[in-house]
């Protein structure tokens, strides 16, 4: 441990931002007055004294002294090398700064404390291990410094303290390090110090210079490399004015293949631009990949390539038939889009300002009539390639006009992809699913279908990853859809709507016969003459076991139903050639689903008690048949006012409201006990209760079930009934006339109630339909209760 001894009294030697340790010898400059006073005042007391003249420097850091100092001889006064007077001073010890005092000269004097810094004999290893390490570290900064001498006289120092003073030295010491190292009093400590900062600054030392590495070789490359292309440049340059060929083995040489492209004008000359950026950026340039992956696409698409149209009418009409049974309305509209098509070629009319012929068709029909599948049917019938685009789920607006090419991944829009799929500027592009398209943050696809779906607009459509006009007038787009309402009324706006309303039963019957079965059969492993439906099973199948608008549920039963007979042939149970019947479909296929409420026991029908009607509806499956309940609370509980139940929309709740008020109003013409409607609680219920609810056209099925309940009078079985009615008992006109028609037909109804003003949408409806359908246009609910109540041939209480 360093102990203190020996009191001094000396001049003091201010040394301001700078420090010196004991062994440094330093020159300093008399033209400074606190130096020139110090020595003065040190010399005059060596007059006195023998020795050289004894300074205490002590460093003064703002204006402020450090607690230690260190003992200094003036060894020589003289001239610098500039020529100003100055003094040689040497260090010697370590000295604690004490009081102040007097003494001769303009020098400030003080007292101190001369410290002893005496260790050890022999020193700990610890302390051994220490100097070694600081000698080795010193050793290599000042290697890399080229100090050969200095690296002598390093290793020559074997005394501690002044080994841990000779980092006085280190240029790369601040001046706090330097004081921090003064005030360290204890040796040891001290080259610890010194040699956790020589160990810090070396390990900055090699970071910079790998860094510095690192960027020399950098820019190394980079020259090397732009002289390189520079010299590439050059050569291609002299082969293209010789009219030589390059060697092959630049395979992404896109200047000849966009010279040899069949591109429009204003393609060419943007593809152009993007080759001249791609040889002007490096290969380290992220904006190369992004450049070549935008001209293999333009180099990709089909600008010139179409397809010639079959304008063969009669084979188009019956390639359709063969495919399709029904669906008259789309095969009218194609072929009268093919027949205007050959007039328009004929004449010599293909493109006019600039736009084709092209056409937006969307089919809106319930699952399963085959909307996506007409769409390949035309395209065949057609002569045109076909893509199909689903759109379920999109959400995002960059799925229809691409992404911005600044994206990582960015790629056109699905439109463009189906182009390039396709292989032709014409082809017929199905979007399916149009109705299921949504919108978030990301955009709304269905503004983006705008421009695309517009035959106005649609010649210059721009793809925000392409950035080049697209001429899409000529593709022919068909769009389906389930729902109408879903769709958004813009862009309904620039499509010709062509409603699928679904199949009778004869048509599923022929569908299944000419269709499904021959499909089933294959996918059964099964020989066409192997198994056989009968006609009686087919019907059976669509009318009992399925009830839908389309076929999609009659091909899985028909599926079921050859895959039980195959499995029983492969069990040894069942023998092939077989006939199925319809009396054998429950021993295969188990019991109906759906019987016809008119095939049920009357005491089982659901209108066999009063308070029940029946009423028809559209929904996203297609038409289907719709019960309506009533029912009065008992006087005993107090209770009052309409309830609704069965997750009813506001329309529908509106027209019970009407219903109930109607009745109020007109119940005595009516011979109603429209009394028990003021003191008794009306409870009207739409079973199903989980499937949402909503329209006008049941106004007239709630009046009949309140009318049923309050006269006691049963509603017949087979009638149902659509309708709106108005507070004084009109009945207005409704939509979905042959859905509904074509559900009643399927439920086994053979009256149907509808307002007066639909009458003449009954030329929608198939004949086949409508001969078995008794239809009664009527315009007041006073009709519609004639027909629909049946006579009460007892009377019944309205309680009941």
């Amino acid at each position: 441990m360093a102990s203190t001894s020996t009191p001094l009294t000396l001049p003091v030697l201010p040394l301001d931002d700078e420090v010196v340790l004991p062994g440094m010898v330093v020159p300093l400059d008399l033209s400074d007055n606190d130096v020139r006073a110090a020595v003065e005042a040190a010399q005059a007391a060596a007059r006195a004294e023998p020795g050289k003249p004894r300074v205490l420097l002590v460093p003064r850091i703002d204006g402020t002294y450090a607690a230690t100092g260190v003992l200094g001889t003036v060894e020589q006064v003289g001239r610098l090398s500039d020529g100003d007077p100055g003094a040689l001073i040497r260090g010697h010890s370590r000295v604690r700064v004490g009081a102040g005092t007097t003494g001769p000269g303009a020098a400030l004097w003080i007292h101190g404390t001369l410290i002893d810094e005496t260790l050890p004999d022999p020193l700990p290893g610890s302390v051994t291990e220490l100097v070694k390490e600081y000698k080795a570290l010193a050793t290599s900064w000042l290697r890399k410094r080229g100090a050969w001498q200095v690296v002598d006289r390093v290793q020559q120092i074997d005394d501690v303290p002044a080994l841990a003073d000779n980092a006085g030295y280190s240029p790369f010491l601040s001046i706090a390090q330097k004081v921090e190292l003064l005030e360290t009093s204890d040796p040891v400590v001290r080259l610890r110090l010194a040699t956790e900062q020589l160990r810090e600054h070396l390990a900055e030392q090699d970071v910079a210079e790998s860094i510095a590495k690192d960027v020399q070789e950098g820019v190394d490359k980079q020259q090397r490399e732009f002289l390189l292309r520079r010299q590439l440049d050059a050569v291609r340059k002299e082969l293209r004015e010789l009219g030589g060929e390059s060697d092959g083995d630049e395979p992404d040489d896109y200047r000849a293949r966009v010279e040899a492209a069949e591109l429009p004008e204003n393609v060419r000359e943007a593809a152009f631009k993007e080759v001249e950026k791609l040889e002007r950026s490096s290969d380290q340039n992220p904006e190369g990949s992004w450049i070549r992956t935008w001209l293999d696409t333009v180099l990709e698409l089909p600008w010139n390539e179409r397809t010639e149209d079959a304008y063969d009418i009669l084979g188009a009409k019956a390639v359709l038939d063969a495919e399709h049974a029904g669906l008259e309305d789309v095969k009218e509209r194609i072929i009268e889009y093919l027949a205007v098509r050959k007039r328009r070629s004929d004449r010599g009319l293909g493109v006019v300002g600039g736009r084709r012929g092209g056409a937006v068709l969307a089919l809106v029909g319930p699952p399963g009539v085959g909307k996506t599948s007409l769409g390949e049917s035309v395209a065949r019938a057609m002569g045109r390639e076909f893509v199909r685009v689903a759109l379920g789920g999109v959400r995002d607006e960059a799925e229809i006009r691409g992404h911005r090419r600044t994206y990582v991944g960015a790629l056109p829009g699905r439109i463009v992809r189906a182009v390039k799929e396709a292989g032709s500027m014409n082809p017929v592009v199905l979007l399916d699913e149009i109705d299921k398209v949504g919108s978030d943050f990301r955009g709304d696809p269905a503004a983006a279908l705008l421009e695309v779906l517009d035959p106005a607009q649609n010649h210059t459509f721009r793809d925000h990853y392409l950035e080049v006009e697209l001429d899409l007038s000529d593709v022919v787009f068909l769009a389906t859809a389930n729902v109408l309402e879903a769709i958004p009324e813009a862009l309904l706006d620039r499509m010709e709507l062509v409603r699928l309303d679904g199949y009778t039963e004869d048509e599923k019957v022929v569908i299944a016969r000419d269709h499904l079965l021959p499909r089933q059969l294959e996918r059964a492993g099964l020989e066409p003459g192997e198994v056989t439906l009968d006609e009686s099973a087919l019907r059976r199948l669509a009318g009992e076991y399925t009830r839908e608008a389309g076929v999609r549920n009659l091909e899985r039963a028909v599926a079921r139903l050859l895959r039980k007979v195959a499995a029983q042939h492969e069990l040894g149970e069942r023998a092939l050639p077989f006939t199925v019947t319809d009396g054998e479909l429950r021993a295969l296929i188990g019991r109906p689903h759906h019987v016809p409420e008119s095939a049920q026991d009357p005491a089982e029908r659901r209108t066999a008690v009063p308070g029940v009607a029946t009423g028809l509806a559209v929904t996203g499956a297609g038409g289907d048949v719709l019960y309506v309940e009533a029912s009065l609370a008992d006087p005993e509980t107090g209770a009052s006012g309409l309830t609704l139940t069965g997750q009813l929309g506001d329309v529908m709740k509106e027209s019970a409201q009407i219903a109930l008020s109607f009745l109020r109003s007109h119940g005595a013409e009516l011979e109603l006990p429209v009394g028990d409607l003021k003191d008794r609680g009306v409870h009207i219920h739409f079973p199903a209760g989980a499937v949402p609810k909503d329209g006008p056209s049941a106004g007239i099925t709630m009046t009949a079930a309140l009318a049923s309940l309050l006269s006691g009078r049963l509603v017949r079985t087979d009638v149902a009934m659509t309708g709106e009615v108005s507070l004084t008992g009109r009945v207005l006109p409704i939509g979905g006339v042959k859905q509904k028609l074509l559900a009643a037909h399927r439920a086994g109804i053979t009256t149907v109630v509808i307002p007066k003003r639909n009458e003449a949408d009954l030329d929608d409806v198939p004949a086949e339909v409508l001969e078995k359908l008794e239809v009664h246009p009527v315009t007041d609910v006073r009709q519609v209760l004639e027909i629909a109540l049946s006579p009460a041939e007892v009377p019944v209480p309205a309680a009941a």
